[in-house]
């Protein structure tokens, strides 16, 4: 099956007109983006979109041969011509199929959003699943149960989409993913490519053929990862990012519950209302047993109040308990956390704080602690294949 993304833009294309947010001033030449519209083997129009027939010209395609032009979501941008000798545009209703004379097999899907997705099987058998912006299945037939060879949906605006389509094994790990509709609200550049691989998914330059069912090299998602940044960087975020297409993850809470502190209470509050509701809280600092466990990914939030109740229970902020054992207690404690991550076989993203590029703190138990979390960071690191940092909510990749 033959693929051309004629665009790969939001409805409204990118740059949106008029608009003057930073990543519609940046799109511009090789960035923008045409409102999405696939061609599929010269016979199948998937979603009609203003200029269809100069982009496929200049994709090296023709429209002459289109059989069927189908409309996956309600039109809101600029008025479209229909080129000359198209067939009138029209929608499959749900759970409805369609035959082509070219061969093509079209089984309309119910959205959970106003829309329209189509599964498409081509005479060989190859299947393609695309979706409209902002859309997910409402549910599955039986035949979506098996992984599509190819996805094509607004990966960055319904993660989620993505994340149930795996929990059904409709997306399996050989499946391209291909995010469109991209907006001016997702990244751009290696931003968006980096965001894009940790989600399995790819994004590629309007004009584009791929041909469906070739080998190509899926992004390899990164097993462990350590996210670190100052205070309020967005580093939570960013790390919750990573595993938002993911159908299940183990959020794993270090910080415990203080009970008549409101302000903690409100952030911990922000932290689950931002989460997926699939997604399983655990509130421990007991992290070796779940790093050995087999199970969905683990989310850690944070390493530094892991460290906090590491220290608290050798009494590190004890000058005589630290100098008689304590300090060699809790290298055994990080010594043992750091195996753990480097023998586990679960995806792992890890939350921490940079708190030694400030002020030097005033007190030795301070000091203490700045000291012990640059030793715990740099050793977990080590056993991570990816490390960023989170600077004014922008990612950093370190390393990976």
């Amino acid at each position: 099956m033959e693929l051309t993304l004629l665009g790969t833009g939001a409805p409204l294309g990118l740059p949106r007109p008029d608009c003057p947010c930073a990543v519609c001033a940046t799109a511009r030449g090789p960035r923008a983006r045409a409102a999405t519209s696939l061609l599929v083997d010269g016979a199948l129009l998937l979603d009609l979109t203003p200029g269809a027939a100069l982009a496929a010209a200049r994709s090296g395609h023709s429209l002459v041969g289109v059989r069927q032009v189908l409309l996956t979501h309600p039109h809101d941008g600029p008025a479209v011509e229909m080129p000359a000798a198209l067939p009138t545009a029209g929608r499959v209703p749900d759970g409805r199929e369609l035959t082509l004379i070219s061969g093509h097999r079209v089984r309309a899907v119910a959205m959970d959003s106003p829309g329209t997705g189509y599964e498409v099987t081509a005479p060989d058998g190859e299947r393609l699943l695309y979706l409209p912006p902002a859309g997910s299945p409402a549910g599955l037939h039986d035949d979506d149960r098996r992984p599509y060879d190819a996805v094509v949906a607004d990966v960055t605006g319904r993660p989620d989409a993505l994340a149930r389509l795996r929990a059904a094994g409709a997306v399996g790990p050989a499946t391209d993913v291909v995010a469109v509709h991209l907006d001016h609200d997702a990244p751009w550049g290696a931003e968006l490519d980096r965001r894009l691989a940790a989600a399995g998914a790819r994004a590629v330059p309007d004009g584009t053929t791929l041909y469906v069912g070739e080998y190509h090299a899926v992004p390899e998602v990164p097993r462990r990862t350590l996210v670190t940044g100052g205070a309020r960087s967005g580093k939570s975020v960013e790390a919750e990012r990573r595993l938002e297409t993911f159908p299940e993850v183990v959020y794993v809470a270090t910080g415990g519950v203080r009970e008549g502190d409101p302000e903690w209470a409100q952030r911990v509050h922000l932290h689950r209302e931002r989460r997926p509701s699939s997604w399983r809280t655990t509130e421990s600092c007991d992290l070796v047993p779940l790093l050995a466990e087999e199970g969905p990914p683990l989310l850690i939030d944070c390493l530094s109040l892991w460290l906090t109740d590491a220290m608290d229970r050798v009494g590190a902020w004890d000058d005589e308990r630290w100098a008689d054992g304590g300090r060699e207690e809790l290298e055994n404690r990080v010594a043992e956390l750091v195996a753990a991550v480097r023998a586990t076989g679960r995806t792992v993203v890890a939350v921490t704080n940079e708190v030694g590029s400030g002020v030097v703190p005033a007190t030795a138990s301070g000091r203490r602690f700045r000291d012990e979390l640059g030793r715990l960071n740099a050793a977990f690191a080590g056993e991570c294949e990816q490390v960023l940092m989170v600077v004014a909510g922008q990612a950093l990749v370190l390393r990976g």
